[in-house]
């Protein structure tokens, strides 16, 4: 299969890094192939530790981002789905429409046997030596991705989590770590857990705040996720991750709406 049809072209700051240690790693000779055919003496750039090639077009740069980001999603997703020790079919199954419905078949193809060979891979160095890796990668993401980029980034990683219906203790440890990791708060993890349900107790949780709190708080608490989980933020790694985004956005506001009517405001 032609991984490279999806990973290829510019890669963005994965060039460099744990990232694309990982990613010469799964893709063997052809991640090496690709970076040769774009490093040439006609488009050579500066190679900078993590940020990888500057002197690019803009849609190559953008191009490259979102490449980064696929891979990293990838990565943790790999990891995420192993915290219970198990593969779901659920799960994997989740993964490949995730992808097919946001990024189109040739991804949800090739993407799926992109994951498998991460398996492999934490099969082959043990769990204690892979989760060092995803650490790694998650400090290079943080350095390379705005905050609003890794928020998408960890809404994707807890539907992938809630696909077999259920979040295992296991899987919300591990989210928790690549938040960390990222440079994010371990309650975004918690406010994502609540969306898409429709009790008020869950929408208290997407805001963030308690009960208790008073009618200042919770407005405020909406105003900064509002303004954090905004589509356009995303809108530079492609429309289909922007409408993802969307449909965060709107289950926020859509516990917002059940706070206020219970409150009357």
């Amino acid at each position: 299969m032609a991984l490279g049809k999806w990973i290829g072209g510019i890669l963005g700051f994965m060039s460099g890094g744990p990232l694309g240690a990982l990613a010469g790693i799964v893709l063997g000779g052809l991640f090496d192939n690709m970076l040769d055919g774009v490093n040439t003496p006609e488009t050579q750039g500066t190679f900078d530790g993590y940020s990888g090639y500057q002197t690019r077009s803009y849609e190559q740069q953008v191009q490259g981002q979102r490449n980064s980001f696929l891979f990293s999603m990838l990565v943790l997703a790999s990891y995420i789905i192993k915290a219970d020790g198990k593969v779901m079919h659920s799960e994997m199954e989740l993964v490949r429409n995730m992808l097919r419905q946001n990024f189109g078949d040739v991804a949800s193809q090739q993407g799926d046997e992109i994951l498998r060979r991460l398996f492999d891979e934490q099969k082959r160095v043990g769990e204690r030596q892979f989760k060092n890796t995803v650490a790694d990668c998650c400090r290079q993401i943080a350095m390379n991705m705005d905050h609003a980029q890794r928020l998408q980034l960890l809404n994707f990683l807890v539907l992938i989590s809630q696909a077999d219906g259920r979040v295992d203790a296991s899987e919300v440890e591990a989210m928790k770590e690549c938040a960390q990791w990222m440079q994010m708060s371990v309650d975004e993890v918690d406010s994502m857990l609540g969306m898409g349900k429709n009790d008020l107790e869950s929408a208290y949780q997407v805001l963030g705040v308690s009960p208790n709190a008073s009618d200042d708080e919770v407005k405020r608490a909406y105003r900064r996720l509002a303004l954090e989980h905004h589509p356009d933020k995303v809108a530079a790694l492609g429309e289909d991750i922007r409408k993802a985004a969307e449909k965060k956005f709107q289950e926020i506001n859509d516990a917002k709406e059940r706070i206020w009517k219970a409150r009357g405001l």
